[in-house]
């Protein structure tokens, strides 16, 4: 039975997935905010950080959460299983140039993160009590009146908290800890469990508990992973240059890599880019609308800060670690995903270096799950109800240990079909009211220089 559903859904997530009018609405929609929004991931740079230290917050504004806090809950969500084991699997699907096309993805997604961020505070709901509700579902339901789409959105989004946000995360922590002991390949259901008890223990308490354990685990989640990197890369210094030729050449060169290749590349870096940093799926702007601002753009450039910090620094020093380690051609057929990560800092600190992608990778997945309960309780909010939310939490912190045993084929057919189906209806969204943000962007910054 389990075949047969992993064979279907592996049809269906190559069919959504394996065609140039997926990429081009997905990479499309980001190069045309780009362009419309006059480069804003690069103007914009600057005051993003800016925002992030939070000189320029105030109290006295509506929302839940700090600047610092929505980025933090948001990270929470992408830098996890994406920049360990979605890097591999497009690395070893891809080849490669994959992470070309991841960087390609990141560089438009900032546009994108900035529109549907900003939209998301423009048009979310405050309660007389405080309480924040916002996302594409009320971006879709207040900015262009398409309630049937926009509970067409939360349907699929909170769908996709099981997927993306719950049973992918469980299955790679699995999938990181049995390279380190196999024993454990056969109690999946124990990790499940402790996995379970600590996120219920978290998501419990709504977005502020949420907030303030993100804020203190992605700080320190990242500076571990990302030191360890480096420590690779210092390694390998001299050959960095090559790599990144390599990188190119197989991206873009159609006589070295073979046209097929090329193709694989910008399937699966493209795919693996958006699950990295979900750049238009509508996810982030959720805990964003939480923010502490009356100011829709300021939390738009905190947003695009996102696929920057994700995607082209980690999983880029991820990516660089497998291509310098060579880890991609020596691994066995059956070393793919988390794993094929932690047998590349293997081959450069040993055991030592598999633990700490096995543990990162806890954190990681530790951190996207109580992100994503978040996103799903608003989903569940929006189509259900407040009473619904309770019951959510409950079932997603169950689903957990169904997660941990779980076949990881199926667990990423899933997570595609589920992404792919959530972010057309939030795109639609961007591409109706970029003309807005444009004039938001510019009403902002003019008062700013004034």
């Amino acid at each position: 039975m389990i075949e047969t559903i992993t064979e279907f859904t592996g049809t269906l997530a190559g069919f959504l997935w394996n065609n140039g009018v997926t990429m081009l609405i997905l990479v499309g929609t980001g190069l045309y905010l780009t362009i419309r929004l006059r480069f804003v991931q690069l103007t914009g740079f600057r005051h993003g950080w800016v925002l992030i230290s939070g000189k320029l917050s105030r109290d006295s504004d509506s929302g839940e959460v700090s600047h610092f806090q929505a980025l933090s809950t948001a990270l929470s969500a992408t830098v996890g299983t994406g920049n360990i084991a979605g890097v591999a699997t497009a690395i070893s699907l891809g080849g490669p140039g994959a992470l070309f096309w991841m960087w390609v993805t990141a560089f438009v997604g900032m546009a994108t993160k900035f529109t549907e961020s900003t939209l998301a505070l423009k048009f979310r709901e405050v309660d007389a009590d405080g309480t924040i509700a916002g996302g594409p579902m009320y971006t879709l339901l207040h900015g262009l009146k398409m309630k049937r789409t926009a509970a067409l959105f939360a349907v699929f989004a909170l769908v996709a908290s099981f997927g993306i946000g719950n049973l992918v995360q469980a299955n790679s922590v699995v999938d990181g800890l049995t390279y380190i002991w196999p024993d454990f390949k056969a109690h999946g259901w124990v990790i499940g469990t402790v996995l379970s008890l600590l996120v219920g223990s978290v998501i419990i308490g709504g977005v502020h508990r949420i907030a303030v354990v993100a804020s203190a685990i992605v700080p320190f989640m990242v500076i571990i992973y990302v030191v360890s990197a480096l420590a690779v890369l210092i390694q390998h210094a001299a050959e960095i240059p090559s790599a990144l030729l390599t990188i190119f050449n197989l991206a873009l060169n159609p006589w070295a890599a073979g046209g097929a290749a090329v193709g694989e590349a910008i399937r699966w870096g493209v795919a693996r880019g958006l699950f990295s940093n979900e750049a238009g799926l509508g996810s982030s702007p959720m805990a964003h609308a939480a923010a502490r601002t009356n100011e829709p753009v300021r939390e738009g450039l905190v947003a695009m800060m996102e696929p920057f910090i994700d995607t082209i620094v980690i999983c880029t020093m991820t990516g660089l670690v497998i291509v310098l380690s060579g880890a991609y051609l020596t691994a066995d057929d059956g070393i793919v995903g988390a794993a094929l990560t932690a047998y590349a800092f293997n081959l450069n600190f040993g055991d030592f270096g598999a633990m700490i992608v096995g543990f990162g990778l806890s954190l990681f997945a530790f951190s996207t799950m109580i992100a994503w309960s978040y996103y799903g309780d608003r989903c569940a909010r929006f189509l259900f109800g407040k009473k619904a939310v309770l019951y959510y939490r409950i079932v997603f912190t169950l689903a957990i240990i169904v997660g941990a045993a779980v076949p990881l084929k199926l667990v990423w057919n899933i997570a595609d079909i589920t992404t792919i189906l959530m972010a057309l209806p939030n795109l639609l969204a961007l591409f109706l009211l970029a003309g807005l943000v444009q004039r938001m962007k510019s009403d902002y910054f003019g008062r700013l220089q004034g």
